[in-house]
């Protein structure tokens, strides 16, 4: 399934990036270092006191089409894999987006700064109600259909959600758990049919007015909150602004999907044999990039980099990026510490405002004159950050410290391996080892599990430092990963320290 959402920017805070970007499209391979800090020097958003995405962005750029002072484009245009195809003109999608804000306010009872959870696939109501909630001032809170009876009734319960958005596949899961929500209002089904004590999305929005006047909303109020992947402890919900992230996401955003011709990446950290795969599939290279739930972008490989394989690149325009030590000290190149920004003595527009309900875990992400990530790395020479793991994942052996993702990128090379996850284990000279956890592909999983494990721990021995090998290993069918796909090495660290 794929789906394209274009909304163009039409106010003058975008002017800034767009130029700088044309700039570095044109540049040479020699003018790249030139072309970047070009692009920082050049990025000065301007931020109104007032913003919202739905009126300052979607609805003017229906007033310029209708005006003809550019051609309609789709605002939406969404294929699934059996070809059906919907395509809404941003005038369409405004028409929708009102009578669906009409349905919240209305049938749902939702005020502004009332909070919902919103569970659907990638279809194309997913889009319409996050607009919807732009438009009522609504605080989407959205999740993947793959979360648990458990999960839902934590998000439910933590956030105080006065009602769910689903469809069908999610429905009966809510049904299980409700009863324990004492703040659920209402029930909004997006399918077709009906379901005994759920709204009807469908029916309610072909009987609504298209009619409605969009909240003001400023640039620092609320617009949406997302749960944390929850890698290192139960999850967080992170508050983002109409500023973070309806004007925050600007840097990476792109001019045309006609063709492929820029990948990025982003999530956890590319091994260097997929960077080569792709490349020699493709012939375009990955532009890695950092962010985390509370921060959007980070720092990235822009456009008109050199790329140095397995970096993160350079920090975002916007963004004062550092590595510091315990005490809150910028540390030299080559140093490695905490991956952090720079807060005060002004907090950057595009970082999370706070964590929702809970201050004192906001409070804790501050350090000095930084809001500390949680993530390790280092910065070389040139100015590229290097991500090294969680703060948490980082495993002290003797005295060294070794991050999991370059043993596990040793790892992913040998043609045996899956993929594996590494974890510190408690030793009683060293204090902690090197435990791997891998999943073998089926030519291997008979073979015998004690000269497998010499073969990879050799093998790991030359693909990197050998005091950074696996002592330990086991294996097995699969890993625990989150709803979004990332490992829950916490969860296996915790099984293996009980052990002992």
């Amino acid at each position: 399934m794929r789906c394209l959402l274009k909304a163009l920017n039409v106010v003058s805070l975008h002017a800034s990036l767009r130029r700088s970007r044309q700039l570095c499209s044109q540049s040479s391979p020699a003018q790249t270092s030139f072309s970047y800090e070009l692009m920082k020097q050049q990025y000065r958003p301007e931020v109104p006191e007032y913003f919202n995405f739905a009126s300052n962005v979607l609805d003017r750029w229906t007033e310029v089409e209708k005006e003809g002072k550019k051609p309609k484009t789709p605002a939406l245009w969404w294929v699934d894999g059996d070809g059906e195809e919907v395509k809404w003109s941003f005038e369409e999608l405004g028409v929708l987006s009102r009578k669906a804000a009409n349905v919240l306010s209305g049938a749902c009872s939702l005020q502004c700064g009332d909070r919902v959870l919103l569970l659907l696939p990638r279809i194309p109501e997913w889009w319409l109600l996050n607009v919807a909630c732009m438009r009522t001032g609504t605080i989407p809170i959205p999740g993947t259909q793959q979360l648990t009876a458990k999960d839902i009734l934590y998000r439910l319960q933590k956030s105080k959600a006065k009602g769910v958005i689903t469809d069908d596949s999610v429905a009966s899961t809510v049904e299980s758990v409700e009863a324990e929500c004492q703040s659920l209002k209402f029930k909004l089904l997006v399918s077709e049919g009906h379901r005994e004590g759920w709204l009807s999305f469908k029916d309610l929005l072909k009987n609504a007015s298209s009619d409605h006047r969009c909240v003001t909303t400023k640039s620092q109020h609320p617009m949406a909150i997302y749960f944390t992947s929850g890698t290192t402890g139960a999850p967080k919900m992170t508050e983002h602004s109409h500023c973070s992230y309806g004007i925050g996401l600007t840097v990476s955003g792109s001019c045309t999907l006609s063709s492929l011709r820029h990948c990025v990446s982003a999530g956890e950290p590319i091994n260097p044999e997929v960077m080569a795969a792709w490349k020699a599939q493709t012939g375009l290279n990955i532009h890695e990039c950092y962010g985390q739930t509370e921060t959007v972008l980070v720092c990235g490989n822009f456009k008109g980099m050199e790329i140095k394989p397995g970096s993160m690149g350079k920090p975002s325009p916007g963004y004062d990026v550092q590595i510091i030590d315990e005490n809150g000290n910028i540390l030299p190149p080559g140093k490695e510490g905490e991956i952090a920004i720079k807060v005060k003595p002004t907090r950057p527009l595009f970082l999370f405002t706070c964590y929702a309900d809970d201050p004192e875990k906001t409070k804790a992400t501050v350090r000095g004159d930084f809001y500390v990530t949680g993530d390790r790395g280092l910065r070389d020479e040139d100015g590229y950050f290097w991500f090294v793991g969680r703060a948490d994942d980082v495993i002290n052996s003797a005295g060294y410290r070794i991050g999991p993702f370059e043993v596990e990128s040793a790892l992913l090379e040998h043609p045996a391996v899956v993929e594996s996850a590494v974890v510190s284990s408690p030793d009683p000279i060293r204090g902690e080892v090197v435990k791997a956890f891998v999943v073998l592909t089926p030519n291997y999983a008979s073979h015998d599990p004690e000269k497998m494990m010499k073969e990879l721990q050799d093998h790991v021995k030359k693909a990197t430092a050998p005091y950074k090998y696996p002592r330990k290993m086991e294996f097995v069918r699969e890993l625990p990963k989150t709803v979004s796909g990332k490992i829950r090495r916490n969860e296996l660290r915790q099984k293996e320290w009980r052990r002992y």
